[in-house]
């Protein structure tokens, strides 16, 4: 008797271990909303998501300073370029990136705040587990708070600030592991022979940074 009570305090210490940083799956599709503390930007947007291949498309409704906008982003971080695309001109801008790639994960540097249930742990079905993060941005650029699933460590939101818009808050939602549409990724035939346009001091280098431009 004394064996199995011992194994089974060994089993519930397993069970009870704290959550550990975690990496999202490397290719994910779903949705996504952004929305900012100053209130300039509202927008929604379809998303594949390629860690892999540094690739990240992004279809989307947005309000910026009440203005609605409908832009369609390919952003390639290994060739620094990000493709505003109009399929139905067939036409597209190429534009510099200057942001680096960071995969969806939890760092090991970060630290947890806690664990929760969103919506209800009545019974089956009714609720979510989930772990909530706070950490560094890279290079010194403030504060992230993240939170995952305790499973399979899909992003459910973040909140992260920047100097232009304030607090930022992503939600996550609809996630399904693996590109559903792989040909979303690829560049369309009609980017091919698209170049950056330089010598503008104004011009967009980042996804955020368009709005602004736009206005």
């Amino acid at each position: 008797m004394k064996v199995f009570v011992a194994l089974a305090c060994i089993l519930a210490c397993c069970l009870a271990q704290a959550p550990h940083p975690c990496r999202t799956p490397p290719f994910l599709t779903g949705a996504l909303t952004v929305s900012t503390q100053n209130e300039k930007l509202w927008a929604y947007a379809n998303y594949e998501y390629d860690a892999f291949g540094r690739r990240l498309r992004l279809t989307e409704i947005a309000n910026y300073e009440n203005k609605t906008l409908t832009i369609d982003l390919l952003m390639l971080y290994r060739e620094a370029a990000m493709y505003e695309i109009d399929t139905k001109t067939r036409t597209c801008k190429k534009l510099p990136l200057k942001e680096d790639f960071h995969p969806w994960e939890i760092p090991k540097s970060a630290s947890l705040v806690g664990q929760a249930v969103l919506g209800s742990s009545s019974g089956p079905g009714q609720g979510l587990l989930v772990n909530t993060w706070i950490g560094d941005l890279p290079q010194g650029g403030g504060k992230f708070v993240c939170t995952v699933t305790e499973f399979g460590c899909i992003p459910v939101n973040t909140v992260y600030h920047t100097d232009q818009f304030g607090w930022m808050v992503t939600s996550l939602f609809n996630n399904v592991i693996g590109i559903t549409d792989p040909g979303k990724l690829d560049l369309p035939d009609f980017c091919q022979s698209a170049e950056i346009e330089t010598g503008s001091e104004d011009e967009p280098d980042s996804f955020l940074k368009l709005f602004h431009k736009k206005q």
